[in-house]
């Protein structure tokens, strides 16, 4: 064991040595955060982790790695989420065998991944990812690493379980289950954090987020998730790496967007991205909006990712094309109107606001191009509600993004008594059989009929164009 915690503390000093601060201040935190407990043994007995909770599939890859002679361990996020009485849905494993052998044991995997080679193995829908122990050195010249700006840009270098554990992001996510005697084996403090609900990040969090910057959003998102606090020595350096998200891939920032906000813990992420500063490097137009004191936009905001979070635990469907309106809608509008008051006509001016708020927003997270349509339509739709001529209503009604619409309707209802009336008005609408809305649009309505409809739909006077004068030539556009 005494060679063990050699070689853990060897790893961990090289980890840490490439660019820690003399920083008085800073001392206090590595002493946190690069302490080497030794390997800690939780028997079955004292742990709550039991099969039932773990999936077939994970077991099965498990038990054939065992019998192969192989190490197989279940590992990170499923152990921690087992521990704290929760029921994963990705279960990850772990082994001492090379993608090459793992491939060779199961006929149903395929090798995938360039930064880091991957097995999977794949049991119907159930994909169960299983990775070989990552090493600590680049020293050594053995597999294959390579490292740009401090930035980890591939990596598959094997090694031991004891340099796999350090080579984690959080000390909650480097928690083994050992298939072979049902035992946790927690090599860097991960189970007294999980009893404590706190985020350390293992090793120096300089060098780690400049290895890879991602690590401050899911920072954010395990600690809003699991409602744990962030340690202070993993958040102190949000403000000076914040920018480094830039260098970061869009299409990984949208994937991290998702999980952030479209896993039933939303409007909690959304508020610790303010609270941690992280906010205007994934989502700045929003962070502009915000910063001006629009309380009808933050209500708005706070809302939408409380309904989404709503239907994640009723099990409804959600949409990230919703999620990305309600986020820059704020921007969007406020710009549409600064350009209108500018002379722009009021359409070429919603036009390039929608165009440049949404270009900027997919330089920092790769929206693809149907969940943009989507939410161009969503706001496009808006002006139309207040048309409430028969003709219109039904045909605003028959829209296929119109459901979408109409509830982004009623999230505006903060931004104006009139808006709110309006949201009032639409959902009342479409609780009427057809033939009696129409009767109260055209104004004859039958007897019994709510008034509702027909007394805000007369606020709306019908628009008529104006008669050409005899003997001129020249066209006029339609106001409607």
């Amino acid at each position: 064991m005494a060679g063990v915690d050699a070689a853990l503390g060897a790893a961990i000093d090289a980890l840490n040595g490439a660019t820690r601060r003399k920083d008085p201040n800073r001392l206090s935190h590595d002493a946190r955060t690069t302490a080497t407990p030794a390997l800690r043994i939780i028997p079955r007995e004292q742990h709550v982790i039991s099969r039932k909770n773990i999936s077939k599939a994970a077991l099965r890859v498990l038990y054939r790695l065992n019998e192969a002679g192989y190490q197989g361990y279940l590992v990170g996020g499923a152990v921690r989420d087992l521990l704290l009485g929760g029921h994963p849905k990705d279960f990850d494993v772990a082994t001492n065998a090379t993608p090459d052998e793992v491939k060779k044991l199961f006929r149903n995997s395929r090798l995938i991944g360039r930064r880091f080679r991957l097995v999977h193995v794949v049991y119907g829908p159930e994909i169960i990812e299983v990775a070989t122990f990552r090493g600590t050195g680049e020293e050594t010249g053995e597999g294959d690493r390579h490292i740009v700006d401090g930035r980890i840009v591939r990596d598959n270098v094997w090694g031991t379980i004891e340099e796999d554990a350090i080579r984690r992001d959080f000390r909650v996510n480097a928690l083994y289950y050992d298939i072979s005697d049902f035992s946790v084996r927690d090599y860097v403090g991960g189970v007294q954090d999980v009893e404590d609900r706190v985020l350390h990040l293992i090793g120096d969090p300089d060098t780690r987020y400049r290895e890879d910057p991602v690590r401050m959003l899911r920072a954010v998102r395990l600690a809003a998730k699991l409602n744990f606090r962030i340690d202070a020595a993993a958040s102190a350096p949000f403000d000076e790496l914040g920018p480094l998200l830039s260098d970061a891939a869009p299409a990984r920032l949208f994937d991290e967007s998702l999980k952030m906000f479209l896993a039933g813990h939303g409007l909690k992420s959304f508020h610790m991205l303010e609270q941690t500063g992280l906010l205007k490097y994934l989502f700045p137009a929003t962070a502009r909006a915000l910063k001006r004191g629009d309380k009808a936009l933050r209500t708005l905001i706070e809302q939408g990712l409380a309904n989404t979070d709503a239907r994640v635990s009723e099990g409804k469907s959600v949409t990230p094309a919703f999620l990305f309106a309600v986020l820059l809608w704020g921007e969007v509008r406020d710009l549409a109107h600064t350009l209108t008051t500018r002379g722009m006509d009021a359409n070429a001016a919603w036009e390039r606001a929608v165009t440049q708020v949404v270009a900027e927003q997919c330089q920092r997270v790769a929206i693809p191009r149907r969940f943009t349509l989507t939410m161009e339509e969503i706001w496009a739709l808006q002006p139309r509600f207040e048309q409430v001529q028969r003709k219109r209503v039904f045909r605003l009604m028959a829209h296929p993004r119109f459901r979408a619409a109409f509830d982004f309707l009623l999230l505006r209802a903060a931004e104006s008594p009139a808006i709110r009336e309006l949201g009032q008005w639409w959902a009342h609408a479409q609780q009427l059989p057809p033939e009696t809305l129409a009767g109260a649009l055209s104004g004859s309505a039958p007897a019994g009929a709510p008034g509702e409809v027909v007394s805000v739909a007369a606020t709306k006077p019908r628009k008529r164009r104006r008669r050409k004068p005899a003997g001129k030539s020249g066209h006029h556009s339609d106001p409607a």
